[in-house]
């Protein structure tokens, strides 16, 4: 009875190259905290929005302050998709990459209020898409491919 031998190409290959992954602990944390850092952005607003009455300055600052933080971590999650996930540039990434440059026009937006308080009307509601693209992100970072 003949043996076969087997080579080592029959065998699929389980190695995967730090590009090629298909999930990275580095890109999900950044993507996180940015996700957190849009949920924590409705927190504070609701801190200091109040119908009728004169916003509470050091509730804006926070707010400010979480806005820039936000942006640099989405900023760093799409860079870090960018180089890191190869495989899904085309909804990683460009979600990435959306998700950093909302965040900003948001910001935008919100630091004009002050002199036009009309675009509330469009800061409100891009904030709520915000936060869905924030959910999203994660949740399709979680996924293989």
């Amino acid at each position: 009875m003949a043996t076969t031998e087997r080579s080592s190409t029959d065998q699929p290959s389980t190695e995967v190259r730090a590009g090629d992954r298909t999930r990275h602990p580095l890109y999900s944390a950044l993507v996180g905290l940015a996700a957190l850092g849009v949920l924590l952005q409705g927190l504070w607003a609701g801190l200091f929005v109040h119908e009728g009455e004169e916003y509470q300055q050091n509730w804006v600052e926070v707010h400010a302050l979480d806005g820039e933080l936000t942006i640099a971590l989405a900023a760093l999650a799409t860079v870090a998709g960018f180089v890191l996930l190869r495989h899904r540039r085309r909804d990683l990434v460009i979600g990435s990459a959306v998700l950093t440059l909302l965040l900003v026009l948001e910001a935008f937006i919100g630091g004009l209020i002050g002199d036009t308080s009309g675009l509330t009307a469009v800061h409100f509601p891009l904030a709520l898409a915000l936060m869905g693209l924030a959910v999203w992100l994660p949740l399709r970072a979680a996924r293989r491919g």
